[in-house]
């Protein structure tokens, strides 16, 4: 009979045995796997993230997501600093609670002709797809199912995600447990390597994988297992 953790109702698993049942899904679905990948560190040596750091993570990545859309959307960045400032203080968030690189679109006093810090097109690009690392958060609060997250093959529902931030400071009372949190980022470990595989090989098969989706959603993963707290900061190597 195999250990559980406090709750009795998630089996511990070793990390080989974690890698055994993440390769079978893969295979399953017609994706590539690579059996000699390093294996994620047991259980009992993770310190997560705590609930108020993922609270505070999950709603300051959604406040810069909304900032950049509407830089890249061309929206008057007065306007739109202005309804920011006001989500942060309704949600509790202050600039100190961003990452430098979300931190910069609030602070640089950013307009289309005159910026003293340039914020380039990719910066803002690669905060709009923080949409995705954001999913990670929302779903280790909880607040979205396993197969919402795991299913890769497509962008996440930015309306859903908006919707879903407006509760975690109301409904979000903890988090998923350290195993269901170790399961999930290796599959999406191993999930990243197949990406990159292809993008190698292009015969290597991935299924229905989104590259960015994954990589994305892995980085929330990585990030919230790790000590880092600047999620930009989290080597991906595969």
């Amino acid at each position: 009979m195999g250990l559980f953790d406090r709750s009795g109702r998630h089996k511990i698993l070793t990390p080989q045995e974690r890698r055994i049942k993440t390769l079978e899904k893969l295979k399953k679905q017609k994706i590539a796997v690579n059996e000699y990948l390093p294996l994620l560190p047991p259980g009992e040596t993770v310190k997560l993230k705590s609930l108020e750091e993922v609270k505070k993570r999950a709603l300051g990545s959604m406040i810069s997501i909304q900032l950049a859309c509407s830089i890249r959307n061309g929206e008057d960045y007065g306007e739109s600093l202005a309804a920011i400032r006001q989500m942060m203080n309704e949600w509790n968030i202050s600039t100190d609670d961003l990452l430098p690189k979300e931190r910069v679109l609030i602070l640089n006093k950013f307009t289309q002709k005159d910026n003293t810090e340039e914020i380039s097109k990719q910066s803002v690009i690669d905060i709009v797809w923080t949409y995705e690392t954001y999913y990670s958060l929302i779903w280790s609060l909880d607040l979205i199912g396993d197969r919402e997250l795991a299913d890769a093959s497509k962008i996440c529902n930015t309306v859903r995600a908006m919707s879903i931030a407006r509760l975690i400071n109301d409904i979000a009372s903890g988090l998923r447990n350290t195993e269901k949190i170790l399961d999930m980022t290796d599959l999406f470990y191993c999930c990243h390597w197949a990406c990159e595989e292809k993008r190698i090989r292009p015969e290597t098969s991935i299924g229905k994988l989104n590259w960015e989706v994954v990589t994305e959603r892995r980085r929330g993963l990585e990030w919230l297992i790790s000590d880092e707290k600047d999620w930009n900061h989290i080597s991906l190597d595969t």
